[in-house]
């Protein structure tokens, strides 16, 4: 038992040493509660030094009750009420232009309570990361904006979409960034501040243990989530998922209840 158990913590280990701010979840750790992180994230992208962050989440889930709710990797908003959603993606299809729409859309739903004028609606930037130039135009960063097409005048609608190209590389700032964004180890960052972060929840003791804590509630969510398609597959019995998949027959019926509510 005790091998099993040192075994895995030195296969977590190894997990967390491979992470990189590429890495939505180890992104979101670092960057949590991290206003100085965020601003320096917005300053580069942004090209705006004095920005000022007011508020800030990571994993920021936004409900749509008649639709289908997001959660954003990080949500932001500045001193003059500008909102940010920015979001890493590693596969291109994570940062696909109509789930750019629909980002940008949920955030404008929900920024207006009942009674309020369309005119009052907040500047808004989704802003996506992405590990690959899936613009194919060898840049750093690319801005979408909505313009006329008879006139090339700017349609004006303060709804900025941005992507960043995570392979772009140079002695800019935004080329540092995205080297840093995709550095496994700490001491070879540009950014004192991003790297001190990463440190932390690679070589810190406190630090190593929350992240150990997220990857195996990651785990374990995939493992729920593969068990439960085997119930509706009903290929196999309960007590065999329960065994296969290391959860106990309580856990199986307690997810086998849970799809019925879903659906």
């Amino acid at each position: 038992m005790l091998d099993e158990i040192n075994n895995r913590k030195k296969a977590l280990l190894e997990k967390i040493k491979e992470f990189r701010l590429l890495d939505d979840d180890f992104m979101s750790k670092v960057f949590e509660d991290d206003y100085e992180c965020i601003e320096l994230l917005l300053h580069i992208i942004m090209e705006k030094s004095d920005l000022k962050v007011k508020e800030a989440h990571t994993q920021y889930t936004i409900k749509n009750l008649i639709g289908r709710s997001v959660r954003l990797d990080i949500y932001a908003v500045d001193t003059v009420g500008k909102k940010y959603n920015i979001e890493v993606q590693r596969v291109d299809k994570g940062a696909a232009a109509k789930r750019a729409r629909y980002n940008s859309s949920v955030m404008d739903a929900n920024s207006l309570v009942p009674g309020s004028d369309f005119i009052d609606l907040p500047e808004t930037y989704v802003i996506f990361i992405t590990e690959k130039d899936i613009m194919n135009g060898n840049k750093a960063v690319y801005h979408v904006d909505r313009v006329i097409k008879e006139t090339g005048k700017s349609f004006d609608d303060e709804a900025h979409i941005i992507y960043v190209n995570g392979a772009y590389r140079d002695e800019t700032p935004i080329g540092q960034l995205m080297h840093d964004f995709s550095c496994k180890n700490p001491n070879e960052m540009y950014f004192k501040i991003l790297a001190d972060k990463t440190r932390y929840f690679k070589e810190d003791e406190k630090g190593v243990t929350a992240m150990c804590k997220i990857i195996e509630d990651l785990i374990d969510s995939e493992k729920k989530e593969i068990a439960l398609k085997m119930l509706r597959d009903g290929k196999l019995q309960k007590e065999e998922i329960a065994k296969y998949f290391g959860l106990t027959l309580e856990q199986v019926e307690e997810l086998e209840r849970s799809q019925y509510v879903q659906s």
